[in-house]
């Protein structure tokens, strides 16, 4: 009687390097080609690997895709550290069931995994000349922590079962200009690319994210185009960091779990390094959707003066403006809903390079000293041409917050920016209320002309004895009623209209009766002003 043939029997064409890679995937161990020295070791260096450290693409393939059942008692799995793939590995439309995992590995031509299923893949500390995963599947992670890859990343339309982990990737753009594709990319949990090093355009257009989207620490680099990171319409259900990072010296070079050498606490150790976000090139987010906030603390964004840093329509609990100023280009916020604005005064650019048309936001938290002069050159800043929205906006929230004398001064500043708009005519007629009652946002200032103008009636009348129209029908003379009776329109005192004046006494009646209706008119349009604004 003959023993039947081993199911897992290895082929015979394999290499001795493939062998061992067949007989660790069944016993689920990890294959470790190390030479224990760290430069032999490095995947990035440009020293070369034997043959004794490479297996075949087309051997792996066959592993993941139809491999050798697992030895009894164990689960097989695809475990490589050191090891160099040669060829391509192509995983196309393929479903693997086998759990992955390599570390320090090379691949000398791309992956392509577009349309695969796994279950879950890691990849840390690779180097690929490229990643091809459009329409990839995975019902757990995915993660390339520390990976290199010099022909871009592709993952658009993927679906992530829970977390896609990119942090300290270093990655150049493809032949299109783009470092990571990954367009309409779902992620059912977090997608963490910290300190990231991206050389062209990251592209997240259409993405959803789960919980949290983390740059915290992120360089993204490119200058000669339009984008560094173009993400219109993204959808995340928690925040979005564009932040600093704490890095540790040395970092967790050795760990193949989170967080990869960086620190979210506030306290960080002593010596350790903060790296802020860091973006050169263009940055867009029109359209999103942001479930808690928008995080730019301390992120520095390098524009030319073509290039944006827009969030056009952004709709976000809290949008977090306080990192660096950006000296060129120009930041956009036109049409964005926020509740609280959380900004420093140092954070916003100059005239010229701000826009906030249709800009909504309920509440002003600003950190550090920003004053109501410079709240105005901020909207100053966004309105190179007049527009009365802005200054509305500012007002309306200073005086839901209380701070109804800022309130009031913001809409003073709006009639003066308004005035130089205004044609010679109602631009002298803008300056006279200014003068009189500042367009009826201060209303005591009417009051104190009316005393100023009554008190020079006065003293003026004083030394003058009218003749009366009618002998027999006149009051007494009483200067100081005169004189109020002609600074007061409509109300009659009961004394002009009976005196006969002669030579200049004509002219300072008829001055303080036109000086009266000037102010009586003023103070009626600022008055209606109120009311409007009420």
């Amino acid at each position: 009687m003959t023993e039947a043939p081993d199911p897992g029997e290895a082929p015979d064409w394999l290499s001795p390097a493939e062998l061992g890679m067949w007989q660790a995937f069944r016993n689920g161990s990890t294959y470790d080609l190390r030479t224990r020295n760290p430069l032999r070791d490095d995947p990035f260096a440009a020293r070369p690997w034997g043959p004794e450290r490479s297996v075949r693409a087309r051997v792996v393939a066959l592993l993941l895709l139809s491999g050798p059942p697992a030895l009894p008692g164990r689960v097989a799995a695809l475990k490589l550290n050191g090891v160099q793939i040669t060829g391509t590995l192509n995983l196309s439309g393929g479903t693997v069931t086998p759990y992955v995992e390599l570390n320090n590995c090379r691949f000398e031509n791309e992956v392509l995994l577009p349309e695969a299923h796994f279950t879950t893949v890691r990849m840390v500390s690779c180097a690929l000349p490229r990643l091809e995963a459009a329409r990839l599947t995975t019902e757990g992670d995915l993660h390339l922590p520390r990976c290199r890859v010099t022909g871009g990343i592709r993952l658009t339309d993927a679906h992530i079962g829970t977390d896609l982990l990119l942090s300290q990737v270093v990655v150049h753009a493809d032949r299109n200009g783009r470092s990571i594709a990954a367009d309409g990319l779902s992620v059912a949990q977090d997608l963490q690319a910290d300190l990231i090093e991206s050389y062209g355009e990251l592209s997240l257009r259409a993405a959803k994210v789960g919980v949290t989207l983390s740059l915290r620490g992120s360089r993204l680099i490119n200058p000669d185009g339009q984008r560094a990171l173009n993400a219109p319409q993204l959808t995340v259900e928690r925040t979005l960091y564009l932040t600093s990072a704490a890095v540790y010296p040395g970092g967790n070079q050795a760990g193949t779990t989170p967080p990869y050498g960086t620190n979210y606490t506030n306290t960080p150790v002593r010596g350790t390094l903060i790296q802020p976000f860091e973006c050169r090139g263009g940055l867009r987010l029109d359209d999103g959707r942001f479930g808690d906030a928008v995080d730019l603390a301390q992120s520095r964004v390098v524009m030319t003066d073509t290039q944006e840093l827009s969030l056009r329509r952004i709709q976000t609990p809290e949008l977090r403006f306080t990192g660096q100023r950006p000296e060129r280009g120009k930041v956009v916020l036109s049409g964005a809903r926020v509740v609280n604005l959380v900004d420093m005064a140092a954070s916003w650019p100059g005239p010229g390079h701000l826009t906030m048309n249709g800009f909504a936001y309920e509440n002003l938290i600003p950190i550090g000293t920003f004053t109501l002069a410079q709240r105005l050159g901020w909207v100053t800043a966004a309105t190179p041409e007049y527009a009365p929205e802005p200054y509305e906006r500012l007002a309306a929230v200073l005086r839901g917050s209380g701070e109804d004398a800022d309130a009031r001064e913001v809409l003073l500043a709006k009639q003066r920016r308004r005035r130089e708009t205004l044609p010679l005519a109602a631009k002298a007629w803008g300056v006279l209320q200014d003068l009189t009652v500042a367009y009826g946002y201060r209303p005591g200032r009417a009051a104190l002309w009316m005393a100023v103008l009554w008190a020079a009636g006065t003293l003026a009348f004083s030394h003058y004895d009218p003749r009366p129209i009618k002998a027999d029908e006149h009051p007494d003379w009483n200067a100081a009623l005169y004189a109020l009776d002609l600074l007061i329109p409509v109300v009659n005192l009961g004394q002009d209209g009976y005196w006969r004046l002669s030579g200049s006494w004509q002219w300072a009646a008829a001055l303080l009766i036109m000086l009266g209706w000037i102010l009586a008119t003023t103070v009626a349009a600022g008055a209606s002003r109120l009311l409007r604004r009420g």
